[in-house]
């Protein structure tokens, strides 16, 4: 009787600790399945680029196609809410952008809360806009533009790729920390409104730095400062608008995250090869040449990242004054 007793209460005791082992073996495995790396924007911009920049990565360290899927339309939210609302198995994947942090804002009634159902994890760059004004506005450094702007008040029209994104809020920052009045002209698409800004139909854009390069370069822009707190390798000869307005920073950066409650098994893992393509020579050279610097850390470091830009640009959206398009 004691020995069926006993036998019993092994086999019990070894029941209830069995589940354990099945739930951590996906996470030792994964993937065993292709991934789907979602991004919400066409193919060809940065956010694309850099999605199939480490989508590559990833599939050859980790042995499973990740696959690029552009999901387009309402100012990346289409593409967060299919990440919010998928199964949080480590199959489905957003690239994260700017854009995540300033429409949590900007928009009232989404169906998903970004900080709370995304999950970071990791960051891959941060790109510089540039602030930069056609070759006829008689101004070549940030103060002789200040001044100029406050001698012709909403006199300046400034263009950008549309309400609520990057180009269009590092212009708010701007103007909510110098006093400057200038005009808002919103495109669809930043390459648009560089177009009006070379013909002279707007003044001013900050622009993502990769968009007006080859146009500075050749002259056709005048590129007053960049964005970032230092300056970029790529315009070295350029200085920082906190040059002259301290405290001011705007960037476009990106990372990867996940739906919430993903395995910390898995986005640990993605974390650690994500952190390995930062530090590869040739894959760092190519994020380089797009004028980026390299955001390496931990998911609580990306996490930390999203809830700082987040409350940063719910400052300058209500500034602003902007709404969805």
């Amino acid at each position: 009787m004691k020995l069926a007793r006993r036998h019993f209460l092994q086999i019990a005791g070894a029941a209830a600790f069995a589940p354990a082992f099945p739930q951590s073996a996906p996470a030792l495995d994964y993937p065993t399945r292709p991934v789907r790396l979602i991004v919400g924007y066409a193919p060809g911009g940065a956010t694309d680029i850099l999605a199939r920049l480490f989508g590559q990565w990833l599939s050859d360290r980790l042995g499973q196609p990740f696959i690029i899927e552009n999901r387009t339309g309402a100012a990346n939210n289409i593409a967060t809410d299919a990440v919010a609302n998928a199964a949080a198995d480590g199959y489905t994947l957003l690239l994260v952008n700017p854009a995540n942090a300033i429409n949590a804002t900007l928009y009232d009634n989404l169906n998903f809360n970004f900080l709370r159902d995304i999950a970071p994890v990791a960051g891959i760059i941060r790109v510089p806009n540039v602030m930069e004004v056609n070759p006829a506005v008689p101004a070549t450094t940030v103060p002789e533009f200040i001044a100029y702007a406050k001698a012709n008040p909403n006199k300046i029209n400034m263009g950008s790729g549309g309400s609520g994104t990057s180009v269009h809020v590092s212009g708010e920052l701007f103007k909510m920390m110098t006093g400057v009045q200038m005009v808002h002209v919103p495109y669809r698409g930043a390459a648009p409104a560089v177009a009006d800004l070379i013909g002279g139909q707007v003044q001013v854009v900050f622009d993502n730095l990769p968009g007006s390069i080859a146009y500075i370069r050749a002259g056709r822009l005048r590129a007053l400062a960049v964005t970032t707190t230092t300056r970029s390798e790529a315009l070295p000869d350029v200085p920082t608008i906190a040059d002259f307005v301290p405290g001011y920073e705007a960037s476009a950066w990106f990372g990867v995250g996940a739906p919430k409650n993903t395995p910390a098994e898995i986005v640990d893992k993605l974390n650690r090869e994500i952190n390995a393509g930062l530090a590869d020579p040739r894959l760092r050279s190519r994020l380089t040449d797009l004028g980026g610097a390299t955001i390496a850390g931990s998911p609580a470091d990306f996490g930390r990242t999203l809830a700082s830009e987040t409350e940063k640009w719910a400052k300058v959206v209500k500034f602003s004054g902007a709404k969805p398009e």
